[in-house]
């Protein structure tokens, strides 16, 4: 269903348990709401929890910004390198502020709060700007966005560097496809063919390598949220993979550090990807979590 919210609008998909706590998930750079595995979503219905997941602005059913142009990677690395402040078309804080107005349009006054990867540094900037509204925060794949930590790996630099394909077309399917393989998760793989099948299922909803683009720029432009992390009083749960390419493990281990009282969890085999192994780690994790605290 399309809600309007913060001037736009978002695809948001229900479970629709009024009578129960809602559990927010709020996805990452580029992912689309069907990223959410079916399984993680049951395992969270089934125990107990009323499910809300919704397409970001720029990607997947939800408001295109393409009017906001396609900003330069290179002028952006080159911005970074040398310091300067980088102008991105829209902030993490924006799509906070998206996540908190859909909120009130479901009539949710408080949720928990699940984000990973980009969603996680949104639902950071959530429980800074509105911690009322936050019954808990869990963070999957993440990092505090400390200048100091560790970066992705040669492979997964290489993935990103590509030239940007125009959306639909084979070569953004093998953009796409490449860039997911150097997330995988060594330990953990994704049963074979899986992975080609989720991204032509991807694709045939929506394919919007532009507004993955703008979203990147505002996760890079987030240089100062490290240093409010401290301010958290939510209670947090912070899950991370051992083998995690794009965000190695310490920026998730930073994170947690900064967070008062936050609970840790390291997985080995992981990357940074959704494989069944790993939906069940993490469920393992993230259900006592959320039931300790409702």
């Amino acid at each position: 269903m399309q809600v309007q919210a913060n001037g736009l609008s978002f695809e948001v998909e229900d479970t629709g348990e009024v009578d129960r706590f809602p559990v927010l998930l709020v996805a990452g750079m580029g992912m689309q709401l069907i990223g959410w595995p079916p399984p993680f979503v049951r395992g969270l219905q089934r125990s107990g929890f009323r499910v809300i997941r919704f397409d970001n602005r720029d990607i997947g059913l939800s408001s295109s910004l393409d009017h906001l142009g396609k900003p330069s990677v290179l002028l952006s690395a080159l911005k970074q390198k040398v310091g300067l402040k980088l102008n991105p078309p829209y902030t993490v804080q924006d799509l906070a502020d998206d996540a908190l107005a859909l909120m009130d349009a479901l009539h949710l006054p408080r949720a928990h709060v699940v984000g990973v990867s980009m969603g996680s540094m949104v639902a950071q900037r959530m429980a800074l700007s509105a911690p009322d509204r936050l019954i808990s925060l869990s963070l999957l794949m993440t990092s505090s966005g400390a200048p100091d930590l560790p970066g992705p790996t040669a492979q997964v630099l290489k993935a990103m560097m590509v030239p940007l394909a125009e959306g639909g077309t084979p070569q953004s399917k093998a953009n796409t496809l490449r860039f997911l393989k150097a997330l995988a998760s060594p330990g953990i793989p994704y049963p074979s063919g899986v992975l080609e099948d989720f991204i032509d299922q991807c694709m045939a909803r929506s394919d919007r390598p532009q507004g993955a683009l703008r979203q990147a720029m505002a996760v890079a432009a987030d240089v100062d949220r490290a240093s409010q992390l401290g301010q958290i009083r939510t209670p947090t749960l912070v899950i991370h993979g051992r083998e995690d390419p794009i965000l190695p493990w310490p920026c998730g281990r930073d994170a947690a550090q900064r967070i008062p009282f936050s609970e840790w969890h390291l997985i080995d085999g992981m990357g940074h990807d959704f494989p069944p192994g790993v939906v069940a780690h993490l469920l393992t994790h993230l259900l006592p979590f959320l039931h300790q605290h409702t």
